[in-house]
């Protein structure tokens, strides 16, 4: 899932970045109301991390604009302890959820897979191709019969490829969606993922194929 992260404190929207990015999230986040507001309408995220108190517009002025252009992405709100006005008025102008800080970012991760399983129909969160199955609320995979324990980074990697199953995307592709940074021609990270997807799919691994100098891909049956 795609999260944008609206909190001007950097220290805390790094603390909300690094955990849901390791949890296998893709973050993006900015340190004002009116990046954060441009950002929510230019692009399409699966959730907002929103705090009310920001510079430019405030968080109870982004969510109010967002319901009124009919924008339903998932907000889920972050307070400071007192707000409970600001808490109430952000729920009755549409905010699904809201935490009050400081919080765990563990609690922030059951939130939004709440949340956006609540606004998603059941169906968009299921991915089958060939003899894998991927549930995406759950984070449960299964390769015929078998459930396969992955770790966050190979489940976002094996989510990265089975959307788009045929479809190969090179290794800088794979970096900058998967790991969130520029292609650094010395690593091999992809690569040494790769391999570990494969032995964990068993006598299915043949289902990630390589393209020869160009990348990877799932095969779609």
């Amino acid at each position: 899932m795609k999260i944008l992260v609206v909190e001007d404190e950097k220290k805390i929207a790094s603390f909300i970045s690094k955990g849901l990015a390791e949890a296998g999230f893709e973050v993006q986040a900015c340190h004002d109301g009116d990046e954060g507001f441009r950002l929510a309408v230019e692009h399409r995220f699966d959730a907002v991390v929103l705090d009310i108190m920001l510079p430019g517009r405030d968080g109870l002025s982004i969510l109010r604009q967002l319901r009124s252009r009919r924008n339903a992405v998932p907000v889920i709100l972050v307070t400071a302890r007192g707000e409970l006005d600001e808490r109430l008025e952000g729920l009755q102008l549409g905010a699904d959820d809201y935490l009050t800080k400081p919080f765990y970012v563990e609690e922030l991760i059951a939130r939004l897979h709440a949340v956006t399983r609540r606004t998603r129909p059941d169906g968009l969160n299921i991915l089958e191709i060939g003899p894998l199955r991927m549930d995406l609320m759950s984070r449960e995979v299964r390769c015929g019969d078998e459930v396969l324990e992955l770790t966050a980074r190979e489940f976002s990697l094996l989510e990265y490829l089975a959307r788009s199953p045929g479809r190969v995307y090179t290794r800088t592709q794979i970096l900058e969606q998967v790991w969130n940074y520029d292609f650094d021609p010395s690593t091999n990270i992809v690569d040494v993922y790769i391999r570990r997807l494969r032995q964990k799919l068993g006598d299915h691994r043949d289902c990630v194929e390589t393209v020869r100098g160009v990348g990877y891909r799932l095969r779609k049956n």
